[in-house]
């Protein structure tokens, strides 16, 4: 009645200032007066009455509810709608009120209630009105007034309460709707405010914005000392190079942690408090170890001590869990603000760095580095809890054992050591495996986005070994790191027995006195666990810091790299108004001409911004719109290229439509505009991609226009029909100031002005007229090839019928050659103006996502993973080396139990005279068996590393190949964001997680068997409680679990397929100035992924505070059981209870944890495994084929009622068609773009299979697709569009090393290519970049035909390979084909007529049907599609 009724008002009295003053601090609104309120309202009135009865401490008691009456007022008024500080309150009066309550029952039970029967009605009347005032508190009152906010699925931990969100309970709804039917994206709850990527990202990008300028003055003091670099110039460099590195990245971490830092710290404030509740358990079982010992003991202390020990349980457990969950969100937020800051720098890096880092290396550093920080977060606090947890058990100790404790502190000090030569040593091999692991996703990147090529040459085979030459040394260095992993598992798993093996060796050997009691044993063992933990988690901790800076360090090194210079161009507005007399008021056509690599893009890119400036001024006034060389395609509709984040205007749209000579093609499209485009355009041809992009910078209504030869993808007619309506002076942009890039004569007299380039310089300029009269360079490429492409600026027009049909002019423009920036001089300032007012735009919509679209890939998310699934991993890496693994973690465990018992059975040992018997044996047995369990560990671990080695090579070999022998339909429909996600994250996992995760729960599952067969036999009973309950929670959750972690692997793909999409974009997103709509696209992708990701890490947490009460009764049950057997139990029998359930409640719960991981991370296999189930293409080579070596021997092609289409379900692109090419051949084949001409190539070569007829090769059918090297080694495609890939030119030339380099340098003399290379520094080992960027396209195409040469085929098909070079260089290439293939079938798909007036054949497609077929001269004398195609042309 004293302290105990006290202690609540002291508690309310003294922090109730402070609370009040948080309470005006933070204004929420005001919550209105609710039911809940009231209660609570009344409670208290009532309260108060029953604290007035009598006179014990009725003013203090009725000033402490008034005071609690104001409280619930001012949260209330200041909208708290939870209160911690009242629960906290009534919890501690409900407890406080438990001894009076048993006082009061134990003395009514005695002496009746009738004595005193007010006194005995207000106490319990005043207590039930407290408990009702705890349970009460249990609930969340109403949103404040104003504040609700209406979301379609809104997070349910905004509506918890205080006990709610400390125990999960907000989360079980999610369990409960997951375990009844499988969840989908609707069912997962909206992102929090505080988590969404626009929160995060725009504090951090001020913070991070100004750590680069600090780095940046750090650069600027190094340079200006010159002394050192002077004399030691390369030594210099490397050692500023990577001091850059470790500066980006400490600059890097200390952003983060100034952003997400004082979150993180109430984590850790959370793990202090649970550790100091850790270490007061063990103090708690040794009072009961001495109540037990006590035979005059009260039996009240016994129950005291068990309550005390259930209550510090509960605290550890949830103090616990709210460090893991502060610590997983701000992981999660780490992960967003990484991503924001690698894509929002990815669109503004320039391109000398952009060549440094790949599509693939920066993919990698958004799934493989953010998880290495997220880990980092996770365990960054054991670093420096772990020391002093450490050194916290060994004070313990010494308490217990005296001087003996020095014996474990200097095993300890033994151990560390060794770990941080280990982490030192790891932290180099995981930058090499992080090294080979960029350059397979790069190499992964590259083979994705040149796929069509590798198939037509029939390449996988070489590039296969390639990818797996780059796997084979990831692995090495993986195994080498697993192995040095392995020792410091082993040498921390041991750490317990090696600490109690060392001190109780020396307290024994000390002095014959000393004796081992059960006292001394169970509770030093019980401290020795608790120093497992620590000593466990530090190599791990260590490991994942030492990886955290390495990603830090590649992280800063990208966010750090040289951007785009603002100053590269001078933007200034158009100034609206009356023009001044002396400005001319005819805005200018302006064509660029030159030779392939002159710098005719680099003028462009120059003009953008895109080039670094070195001297000179450029200006542009008004809006631009860009269309690049390459047509750049979304993945999206056509309406949504074309608008491209505008508003539509259905008749601007439809004008565009009409002027860029789409509507013949939408009408083709199954979906019209609405069809959608796959990625980078797959499913349209290179003359509708080119359109498409032509038309976005058209809808645009920009007042510059930038184009970079959007004319030579589509055929002779519809680039008139395009120059006309559009570029020319009467079309739509006549307006506007136009600057194109051609390779086509036909368009030069209408030109305004003529720009000559040479080698990056401007040598001649002029109208058409002018240039011509001064009879120079261009002068005489004017008439000398007057006669090829003859056609004047004044010529009839061509009727509406007439314009439908006819082939292509023209080539594509020249990419920057970036061999030879250091050649290009912008010698005039630009200053292009417009004669009109300048248009207003108003803001982008914001288009929101089909994110579970992606691409006709549909997915089924099973309720749990399939055993198939376990079968599979399993079965790749053996039963012969399972079952020893099985076998070795018995062995361990055996040796554990063994030193356990034998152990227990000296502590038992009777004490005579003062001594024990023996303990040189007995110590010398604890040893052995000890050192044993030892080596067990590490053989076990060495194990299951190298088992998840070799499960992970064959995974993802099975991978590589299912990918690789896939059609290319399967590359149509499925985005390469899904592909590389599969190569990146999904096989990091395999090759980490599932290890890791198996080798956890097995040492748990082993140790659980080992403590079941060491406890004693009534404490079975209470097991058995807890072995249904984890059951039970564990069956609910995991089927949750692993839909979650489906559906965050699902939406993780569209983030990659966006930021790939984004890279290759990058130019056009910043012509078109659409940086801040896609990055708010980004954001949406982000923000989705996550809204999958954050329920799945609390579904961990929901399971573990649940297990762990469960567990944490078990332990009280058996302290319970143990205080009421007193009498009957010894106290080592007690110790041995205890600490087992203390035990056993740590184990269930890791083993759920880790096979919870376990079965969310072998969805990676089953992600893995998806592409093994869909269509592949037959063997790369058949055995036993009775086809002959060199065939074909003639090349004779026959098609017989052939057929073709892309896709089931879509209609056919190739209709009926009958063809016989005979013997040395030269067909040419021609239409309108989409006709099907490049789908006759796909046909021959069985890129995709016939949906009805055959094809017959020297007459003999076509192998089945064209895997068949034989077809492949003998036929030889040359594509519209020219692939390389990083490597060096020999490589892109002859993969397989089959020529030699007389060979090679004879076929880059045909190519016109022998200078050009000859003049490179490594010549044929010159380096190319992803995609060949540091060539132009015209190189490009001339790599390729190089290519074509090298392997001398019977069959060549050239499908527009020459379309991005100048007519000079053409001119030469058709006469080196005409004698370098004479005695071979050539098929020509071409768009410069001219080229092909002298085969001996034409055919004319037209919607997939042969509308003509005959020689060049009896077609024209025919006067049909190709006369017509001819005269638009000027060849008639």
């Amino acid at each position: 009645n004293t302290v105990l009724v006290w202690v609540p008002c002291i508690y309310l009295w003294l922090l109730a200032p402070f609370y009040c003053l948080h309470l005006y601090c933070h204004d929420r609104g005001r919550i209105q007066m609710s039911c809940l309120c009231t209660a609570k309202m009344v409670r208290l009135h009532t309260d108060f009455g029953q604290c007035s009865v009598y006179c014990t401490s009725p003013i203090i008691r009725s000033m402490t509810v008034i005071l609690a009456l104001c409280i619930i007022q001012l949260e209330r008024i200041r909208g708290c709608r939870s209160s911690v500080f009242l629960f906290l309150f009534w919890i501690l009066a409900v407890v406080c009120s438990l001894v009076p309550l048993r006082a009061k029952i134990q003395l009514a039970m005695d002496e009746g209630i009738a004595s005193d029967i007010v006194r005995y009605l207000a106490f319990f009347s005043y207590f039930t009105i407290q408990l009702a005032q705890l349970f009460l508190c249990c609930f969340a009152d109403q949103p404040p007034v104003g504040k609700t906010v209406l979301e379609k699925n809104p997070c349910p931990v905004k509506d918890a309460s205080f006990l709610s969100k400390i125990l999960f309970w907000w989360f079980t709804g999610l369990v409960v709707k997951g375990y009844r039917t499988p969840l989908a994206a609707e069912d997962l709850w909206t992102l929090r405010e505080e988590d969404t990527s626009h929160k995060i990202i725009s504090e951090l990008e001020q913070n991070w914005t100004a750590e680069c300028a600090k780095l940046q003055k750090q650069e600027k003091a190094l340079a200006s000392g010159v002394a050192l670099g002077s004399r030691l110039p390369d030594q210099a460099q490397l050692l500023r190079k990577l001091q850059k590195e470790q500066s980006s990245g400490f600059f890097l971490l200390r952003t983060l942690a100034r952003k997400f830092g004082p979150y993180f710290l109430t984590g850790t404030l959370c793990i202090i408090f649970h550790d100091a509740f850790m270490f007061a358990i063990p103090q708690v079982l040794s009072l009961l170890l001495g109540f037990m010992r006590d035979e005059d003991a009260p039996l009240w202390k016994g129950y005291f001590y068990a309550t005390l020990m259930f209550l510090l349980s509960c605290l550890q457990s949830l103090f616990n869990h709210q460090y893991m969950y502060t610590c997983f969100t701000v992981g999660m937020r780490v992960k967003t603000a990484v991503m924001g800051l690698v894509y929002r720098k990815s669109l503004v890096i320039n391109s000398a760095a952009r060549r440094t880092c790949t599509v693939g290396e920066i993919v990698n550093l958004v799934s493989a580095d953010t998880q290495k920080l997220m880990d980092f977060v996770v365990y960054f606090n054991a670093v420096w809890l772990a020391p002093i947890e450490i050194a916290l058990c060994l004070f313990f100790l010494w308490q217990h054992l005296g001087p003996s404790a020095l014996a474990g502190i200097a095993t300890v000090i033994l151990i560390f050591p060794l770990n941080g030569f280990i982490a030192k040593k790891r932290s180099k091999l995981q930058e090499i495996q992080m090294k080979f692991m960029d350059g397979r996703i790069r190499l992964m990147n590259e083979i994705l986005n040149g796929i069509k090529i590798l198939k037509f040459y029939a390449w996988e085979k070489a590039f296969l070994e390639q990818v797996l030459g780059y796997r084979e040394k990831e692995l090495k260095a993986l195994k080498k790191s697993q192995i040095l992993y392995s020792i410091s598992i082993a040498s921390f798993n041991s750490s317990s027995f090696l600490i109690a093996f060392a001190m109780f060796g020396v307290y024994v050997m000390l002095d014959d006195r000393n004796v081992l009691d059960a006292q001394k044993v169970f509770v030093s063992m019980a401290l020795i666990n608790i120093l497992k933990t620590p000593l466990s988690q530090l190599p791990f901790a260590i490991s994942t810091t030492m990886q955290a800076v390495v990603s830090l360090r590649r992280l800063g090194k990208y966010l750090c790299s040289e951007e785009l210079k603002v100053d590269n161009v001078s933007k200034a507005p158009l100034s609206s108004g009356k023009r001044s007399a002396s400005v001319c008021h005819v805005v200018p056509l302006l064509l660029v001409v030159g030779h392939v690599g002159s710098g005719k893009s680099s003028l462009l890119s120059a003009m953008l911004g895109e080039t670094e400036k070195r001297s000179g001024q450029v200006t542009v006034k008004g809006s631009v719109a860009y269309v690049p060389q390459q047509a750049w395609i979304q993945n999206a509709t056509v309406q949504d290229n074309i608008i491209f984040g505008r508003e539509k205007l259905k008749t601007w749209y439809h004008r565009v439509l009409e002027a860029c000579a789409l509507l013949p093609d939408l009408d083709i499209l199954p979906a019209g505009d609405a069809t959608e485009i796959g990625e980078k355009g797959l499913n349209l041809s290179g003359g509708q991609k080119q359109r498409v992009s032509l038309a976005r910078a058209v809808y645009r209504k920009a007042d510059v226009y930038l184009l970079d030869d959007p004319l030579s993808a589509v055929d002779a007619h519809v680039g008139q029909h395009i120059f006309d309506k559009v570029i020319g002076p009467k079309g739509v942009l006549r307006d506007k100031t136009r600057i194109l890039v051609t390779h086509g004569m036909s368009f030069l007299p209408q030109a305004d002005l003529i720009l000559v380039l040479v080698d990056g310089e401007i040598t001649e300029s002029g109208s058409y007229q002018e240039l011509l009269s001064r009879h120079g360079a261009f002068a005489d490429f004017i008439h000398t090839f007057a006669s090829t492409e003859r056609k004047e600026s004044n010529m009839e027009p061509v009727s509406e019928t007439d314009q439908e049909q006819v082939p292509e002019d023209l080539g594509k423009l020249t990419v920057v050659d970036k061999a030879r920036t250091g050649r290009v001089s912008l010698k005039m300032a630009f200053d292009f103006t417009f004669n009109g007012v300048k248009l207003g735009i108003s803001g982008p919509p914001i288009h929101t996502f089909n994110f579970l679209k992606l691409t006709g890939i549909f997915y089924v998310f099973l309720q749990q993973v399939r055993l198939e699934m376990y079968k599979k991993y399993f079965k790749t890496i053996g039963l012969a080396i399972i079952i020893p693994i099985v076998f070795l973690y018995a062995f361990q465990q055996g040796a554990s139990l063994a030193y356990n018992y034998w152990l227990s059975m000296w502590a038992d040992d009777p004490v005579v005279n003062g001594t024990q018997i023996d303990t040189d044996l007995k110590l010398t047995v604890f040893g052995a068996l000890g050192f044993a369990q030892g080596i067990a560990i590490f053989g076990t671990t060495v194990a299951i590393s190298i088992c998840g080695i070799i499960a992970s090579r064959h995974l993802h070999m099975d991978l590589l190949i299912n990918v690789l022998r896939s059609p290319m339909s399967f590359f149509e429909s499925t985005p390469s964001g899904n592909l590389l996600n599969r190569f990146a994250k999904e096989i990091d996992a395999i090759d980490c997680m599932v290890p890791d995760g198996l080798k956890m729960m097995l040492s748990y599952v082993f140790k659980l068997m080992e403590v079941s067969l060491s406890a004693p036999a009534w404490f079975h009973s209470l097991k058995l409680v807890f072995y249904f309950s984890t059951v039970g929670y564990r069956a609910s959750t995991v089927a949750t679990s692993c839909q979650l972690r489906r559906l965050e692997a699902v939406s993780r793909s569209p983030i990659y397929t966006h930021f790939n999409e984004t890279v290759q974009g990058a130019s056009v997103i910043r012509a078109f100035g659409e940086q801040s709509r896609f990055i708010l696209q980004a954001n949406e992708r982000v923000d989705f992924n996550q809204t999958s990701y954050f329920p799945r890490f609390v579904a961990t947490r929901w399971l573990a505070v649940n297990l762990e009460f469960v567990g944490n009764g078990v332990v009280l049950a058996a302290a319970i059981l143990s205080v009421m057997g007193k009498s009957t139990l010894s106290p080592g029998i007690v110790g041995l209870a205890v600490s087992h359930s203390l035990q056993v409640t740590g184990i269930l719960s890791w083993i759920v944890r880790s096979w919870t991981d376990v079965e969310n991370n072998i969805v990676s296999v089953e992600r893995v495994n998806e592409y093994a189930e869909t269509a592949k293409e037959a063997s790369w080579t058949i055995e036993g084929s009775s086809l002959p070596t060199a065939w074909p021997q003639k090349g004779t092609i026959e098609f017989q009622d052939y057929g073709l289409q892309y896709r089931k379900g879509l209609e056919l692109a190739l209709k009926g068609i009958t063809l016989h090419i005979r013997e040395r051949e030269k067909v040419g084949i021609v239409g309108r773009t989409g006709a099907g001409k490049s789908s006759l190539a796909l046909g021959i070569f069985r890129i995709l299979e016939a949906a009805k007829g055959k094809i017959f090769i020297d007459g003999k059918l076509s192998p089945g697709f064209h895997h068949i090297n034989l077809l492949n080694n003998s036929c030889c495609p040359l594509s519209q569009d020219p692939v390389l890939f990083s490597g060096s030119l020999r490589m892109n030339l002859d993969p397989f090393d089959t020529y030699t380099d007389e060979e090679v340098w004879s076929s880059l003399e045909l190519a016109h290519l022998k200078n050009f290379v000859s003049n490179l520094p490594d010549k044929l080992n010159h380096e190319c970049s992803e995609g060949g960027e540091n060539l132009s396209l015209g190189q490009r195409q001339l790599v390729c035909l190089a290519r074509a040469l090298l392997r001398k085929t019977k069959i060549l098909v050239l499908d527009e390979a020459t379309a991005a070079v100048d007519l000079e260089t053409d001119t030469l290439i058709q006469s080196t084909i005409r004698t370098q293939f004479e005695d071979c079938t050539v098929l020509t798909i071409a768009h410069r007529l001219n080229t092909i007036m002298d085969y001996t054949r034409v055919i004319v497609m037209d919607r997939g049907h042969i509308s003509e077929m005959d020689s060049p001269t009896n077609l024209i004398a025919q006067r049909g599609q190709f006369y017509r195609m001819c005269r638009e042309a000027g060849l008639v």
